[in-house]
């Protein structure tokens, strides 16, 4: 798949997330009202950073259109990802929460634009709305237990492991909440978050749709069999 046969991306209009969020969705009228006014968006060109390590953020993030991986890089430029974020996910909490700097880099993978919830509007629904903290406590649950197979992995996974974790993590709740199986994702990209060549991740798919698990197709990459890919992932 090159790069001119990619489809036009999913993109959401602010409102759009909004309404799709199950966080919102369960907010007062009132709540509501509040998060439409002070909610505003903003566009990342591919490669550039949404966030450094060591900056202090100011927002949560929603993902509107396009890919945001999470990335930590040493002083010797070696880099390790973390996971992406794509179209519908929310992220950040954990750094708001701690009010502390960033341990990590935000970079687009591509064009993207993200959502930003102000701090003070975030910490104002913590504070006062039940509903969103139980949000906010089953999602860093969830990212914890995730991170803690992001540590396993690295260690023990062989590449199509890695692979196989990489796309596996792209249809997580987490990171892909509208539950989709056809992931506009290319091969570049998805060598980029399992941290692995390009040549590697390809011949990583190569034998992942051999064995019918995933088949490429204009645009991405579809998920044909979950539970294979996490057999894949011990």
């Amino acid at each position: 798949m090159t790069r001119q046969q990619r489809v036009p991306a999913t993109s959401l209009t602010l409102d759009e997330l909004l309404e799709q969020s199950a966080w919102f969705v369960q907010l007062d009228e009132p709540a509501q009202a509040q998060v439409r006014r002070d909610a505003t968006e903003r566009a990342v060109a591919m490669g550039d950073s949404l966030g450094h390590h060591g900056e202090q953020q100011h927002a949560w993030y929603g993902v509107l259109e396009g890919l945001v991986k999470w990335a930590i890089t040493a002083h010797d430029g070696r880099t390790v990802s973390l996971g992406g974020q794509s179209v519908g996910s929310w992220f950040g909490e954990g750094t708001l929460i701690r009010n502390t700097p960033r341990q990590s880099d935000l970079v687009a993978l591509r064009h993207s634009r993200v959502a930003l919830i102000p701090f003070d509007t975030f910490d104002w629904l913590r504070h006062h709305r039940p509903s969103f903290n139980d949000f906010l406590l089953m999602q860093v649950n969830e990212r914890l237990h995730w991170f803690m197979g992001n540590y396993a992995a690295h260690g023990l996974l062989d590449t199509d492991g890695q692979v196989a974790r990489a796309l596996l993590g792209m249809v997580h709740p987490l990171a892909n909440p509208r539950g989709e199986r056809h992931l506009q994702l290319s091969q570049e990209e998805l060598a980029n978050l399992a941290a692995v060549s390009r040549q590697s991740c390809n011949s990583a798919l190569m034998r992942f749709k051999s064995a019918g698990l995933v088949r490429s197709e204009y645009g991405g990459i579809v998920v044909l069999d979950l539970p294979g890919l996490e057999r894949l992932v011990p």
